[in-house]
């Protein structure tokens, strides 16, 4: 039997930002990946043509750019560098019109005005309240739940009213926030497009504030991409793992948590080896799969199991990545520097796409999210090309027929070509990733859902991935949820991993270990009682 201090499942990047700063503490560390490769949707390929390199799931980075979680780890110093599109983000409408935000405060400002006098103001306005948060938002957002010194930090910040006003917002759709800050559609588009990167609607709860957070940050940071690909984010947690004594274990898929007493022992690997944990065991998997597969009724008290049942996943994925003989032909020439291209709705058009989502239909207009990556990383293909990607939603479903798949690529490749026409005939080489490729590739990546679940307000925080404390502790002592499933949720930012580390340490404090966890203990029979 192998042991080490830890154990962590999984090698995307939340499992090895855990892994490495328990590395920090010095700890020894073995990751256990299911499959051949590190990163989960962290990565990087050669799918669509020879000499195109795309970005496999995910791709803009502009809260890993921003995350102090991955900034600490200094990874720079591991090769991992960023660069960026001129344009960060363009919207283009139906009509041929386009909204862009451009790290230029005044481009963007000019870019918005073109929709509704006083838009490039009103934009300014709303990048100065996000200046005057923006750090203590992140740390609140990104740290264990509750942000309790951040939070008292921000409200001495704005003030009893200001801090009033921010929760109003945070609770506001899309449509509602857009509509109360801009006069015209562009600006309130740029917000809108945003939320869907997560699976909320133009008109959810909650959503308007995803959208300030990804536009804002566009208008702060950009949206970035490592030189190189992806896989670079990848490359550079590996390497500073390896170089601290901590160890990958590829093709190695879990299949049970290791429990004695209620604390978690190990795991037992498919090859029914076991491996002894003798501090913790992180997981850095859906929360579904851990609790219901890898744990197990017996262990977990009855009312976990019986939320668990109301666990809610994010809308599946269609990812498209193509080989552009030449640049793509668009009809604005707007889009043509944008890093990050939204197409193919306006604002009424995004919600009656949500709403086809949100009743199980497949859209029969969809609405693409695009990467330019050649025009954001010139080695992504050759001078005068473009690796290009695009993705939509459809409904989570169990099972997806081929044909289905087919015609929607079809309406895919139809949009594109209503904004670039002639866009088929550059096209040298395609990659398809149906929904249940991308489990296949990523067994996290459950029915092509991106997230770990959706992004609903019902969803978050405490609420997160069921109502609890909203931390990575679990039920099972010394066990630990590091996915994107638990308190912040998706995106390639570290902080469910970072959280996770956090908790393993804090259990493990000679002085005050046993007080924390009898806290947590504590708090968890009164919930789940």
């Amino acid at each position: 039997m192998e042991r080490a201090d830890a154990i962590v499942i999984g090698a995307g990047h939340n499992g090895l930002v855990a892994a490495n700063l328990l590395a920090d503490a010095g700890w020894s560390v073995v990751v256990l990946e299911a499959t051949p490769h590190p990163g989960g949707a962290v990565r990087s390929g050669y799918v669509t043509a020879p000499g195109y390199l795309s970005d496999l799931f995910s791709s803009f980075y502009p809260l890993g750019y921003a995350s102090p979680v991955l900034r600490d780890l200094e990874l720079a110093d591991f090769g991992l560098h960023w660069t960026h599109a001129p344009d960060v983000l363009t919207h283009l409408l139906p009509d041929g019109r386009a909204a862009t935000i451009n790290r230029d405060l005044e481009t963007t400002m000019a870019s918005m005005e073109q929709f509704a006098p006083g838009d490039g103001e009103r934009w300014r306005h709303a990048y100065d309240d996000w200046n005057d948060v923006s750090g203590s938002i992140l740390k609140a957002i990104l740290q264990p739940f509750p942000p309790v010194r951040t939070g008292l930090d921000l409200a001495r910040t704005l003030g009893v009213g200001g801090s009033l006003r921010l929760a109003r917002r945070l609770v506001l759709s899309a449509r509602e926030l857009g509509s109360e800050l801009f006069q015209g559609e562009g600006a309130t588009l740029a917000l809108a497009g945003c939320a869907l990167h997560t699976d909320l609607s133009p008109e959810e709860a909650g959503g308007g504030v995803f959208g300030w957070l990804l536009a804002m940050l566009g208008q702060e940071h950009g949206w970035p991409v490592p030189v190189g690909g992806a896989q670079h984010i990848t490359n550079a947690l590996v390497t500073r793992l390896e170089s601290r004594g901590g160890r990958i274990e590829y093709e190695t898929p879990v299949s049970r948590i290791l429990i004695a007493n209620g604390q978690a022992m190990g795991v037992r690997t498919a090859d029914g080896r076991n491996w002894r944990a003798l501090r913790a065991v992180l997981a850095d998997i859906p929360a579904p799969t851990l609790y219901l597969d890898m744990v197990g009724d017996r262990w977990l008290p009855p009312r976990f199991v019986e939320d668990l049942e109301f666990f809610r996943w994010d809308g599946a994925t269609l990812k498209v990545d193509w080989a552009v003989n030449g640049k793509i032909p668009w009809k604005n020439p707007a889009a043509a520097n944008a890093g990050t291209v939204h197409l193919g709705a306006d604002l009424n058009g995004l919600t009656r796409y949500a709403a086809h989502l949100a009743t199980d239909e497949i859209p029969p207009d969809p609405f693409l999210l695009l990467g330019q990556m050649t025009t954001a990383d010139p080695s992504h293909s050759p001078a005068g090309t473009e690796s290009v990607w695009a993705y939509t939603h459809l409904p989570h479903r169990k099972t997806w027929h081929p044909d289905e798949i087919a015609t929607h690529v079809d309406r895919m490749t139809a949009v594109m070509e209503s904004h670039a026409p002639g866009f088929g005939q550059l096209v040298v080489g395609r990659n398809v990733f149906s929904p249940a490729d991308l489990e296949k590739e990523n067994p996290s990546l459950v029915g092509g859902a991106l997230g770990g679940g959706t992004s609903a307000a019902f969803q978050q925080l405490f609420l997160r991935p069921i109502p609890g404390l909203g931390r990575a502790d679990t039920p099972v002592e010394r066990l630990f949820l590091a996915s994107a499933s638990a308190h912040p949720g998706g995106g390639v930012h570290g902080a469910p991993g970072a959280n996770a580390a956090r908790a393993a340490l804090a259990r493990n404090r000679k002085l005050t270990g046993a007080l924390y966890q009898g806290v947590i203990s504590a708090a968890n029979k009164a919930i789940y009682r």
